[in-house]
């Protein structure tokens, strides 16, 4: 009797040291989402809003810029996360080794990039990128090029660079989650792999890959949705340029509610395409992850 006492009385503690969290999170997060989608299913300007049921939603079947703005977004997804999830593997695995000298330093180095500032970052990889930048000096010189080549007019080179941008600076991240999850992997494992005649390949893709699939399957959903709502870089370093060339929704977004005349009804329901878009590839991506 008196354990039932004391287990109500641990439920009961806590439910009150959740209640804040719980309390903040649903007035912060759910209730504005419960306000973006009603405002998603409003046209108008203003205070002249009117309810349109799912016409906005209709309408970005027909709306070039916002499929544009998809394409792009999925070319950023099917490029650049499968290349800086594998370089992360690869250097978290050189981390890894109990033979590499600085260690210390390295692992500071590789994170060190998701420390920068994004614009500063972005201002900076768009200065080297110039027509008068850096990568243009050195390519004269070493005579890969024979004018400057400006790369972020050009609609190709300007997706390159900010998968690029992109890639330099996420990698650290996910290095120390593969990091975190390789030190958790017993060293007999690869000890008795080596006894056994397996090589380092043979160990990084027999004992690694399959040990470290949880974390895989975090760092891709993660990256996934970080990627569907990629803004600063693209902002900062093309602005969406050329053209439509390389904007992503969430700047399209953002130019539907601060850039063009204000359609903040519309901008809603593109909002929650995002929203729709990471829930349903977070599902696909965990049910695979379930049956590899």
């Amino acid at each position: 009797m008196q354990a039932k006492s004391l287990e109500k009385k641990y439920a009961v503690w806590g439910w009150i040291f959740v209640a804040p969290a719980t309390f903040l999170i649903i007035i912060m997060s759910f209730f504005p989402m419960a306000q973006a989608f009603v405002l998603s299913l409003q046209s108008g300007r203003g205070a002249n809003l009117r309810f349109t049921g799912l016409r906005n939603y209709m309408r970005l079947f027909q709306d070039e810029q916002f499929l544009s703005s998809v394409a792009n977004v999925f070319i950023y997804l099917i490029f650049q996360v499968p290349i800086m999830l594998l370089l992360a593997l690869i250097l978290s695995s050189i981390l890894n080794n109990p033979k590499l000298a600085f260690k210390g330093a390295f692992r500071t180095l590789v994170f060190l990039p998701c420390v920068a500032g994004l614009v500063s970052a972005a201002i900076i990889f768009k200065s080297f990128f110039s027509v008068d930048g850096i990568v243009n000096v050195i390519f004269l010189k070493l005579g890969i090029i024979n004018d400057p080549v400006s790369w972020l007019t050009d609609p190709v080179w300007a997706k390159i660079i900010i998968i690029l941008v992109i890639t330099w600076r996420w990698t650290g991240y996910n290095t120390i989650f593969y990091l975190a999850g390789l030190q958790n992997i017993d060293t007999s494992v690869y000890e008795a792999a080596k006894i056994d005649g397996a090589n380092a390949a043979q160990q990084f893709f027999n004992i690694t890959i399959p040990l470290l699939k949880p974390v895989i399957v975090l760092t891709t959903i993660m990256s996934t949705n970080g990627t569907l709502q990629l803004f600063d870089e693209v902002k900062n370093i093309t602005n969406g340029g050329p053209g439509t060339a390389t904007i992503t929704i969430s700047q399209y977004i953002y130019n539907l509610s601060f850039v063009y005349s204000p359609q903040f009804g519309y901008a809603a329901s593109v909002s929650y395409t995002i929203l729709i878009m990471v829930a349903l590839l977070s599902f696909i991506q965990m049910k695979i992850g379930d049956k590899t």
